[in-house]
């Protein structure tokens, strides 16, 4: 592969790459407006972000967590 066509390349890819983080940069902007609505609905936004992070996983990754978390609450005592 030549130079310049490596240089074109690699070029191209970046442009891309920046891109794609201005794409990502819009919706983490969305999202920040959906909490901040949700927020002044009376919702709360550590909830709601506790639950998108359960939904992301399986079930069964969610369940062994919780099984562990409660073990380790209950051997503190906090359970």
């Amino acid at each position: 592969m030549s130079d310049v066509v490596a240089a074109d390349e690699l070029r191209l890819l970046i442009e891309r790459a920046e891109r794609l983080e201005e794409e990502k940069r819009g919706i983490a902007d969305d999202i920040k407006d959906v909490m901040a609505e949700a927020k002044s609905r009376g919702y709360d936004v550590k909830a709601i972000r506790k639950i998108i992070a359960i939904r992301r996983k399986k079930r069964e990754e969610y369940q062994e967590e919780e099984a562990i978390l409660d073990t380790y609450l209950a051997a503190l005592g906090m359970r």
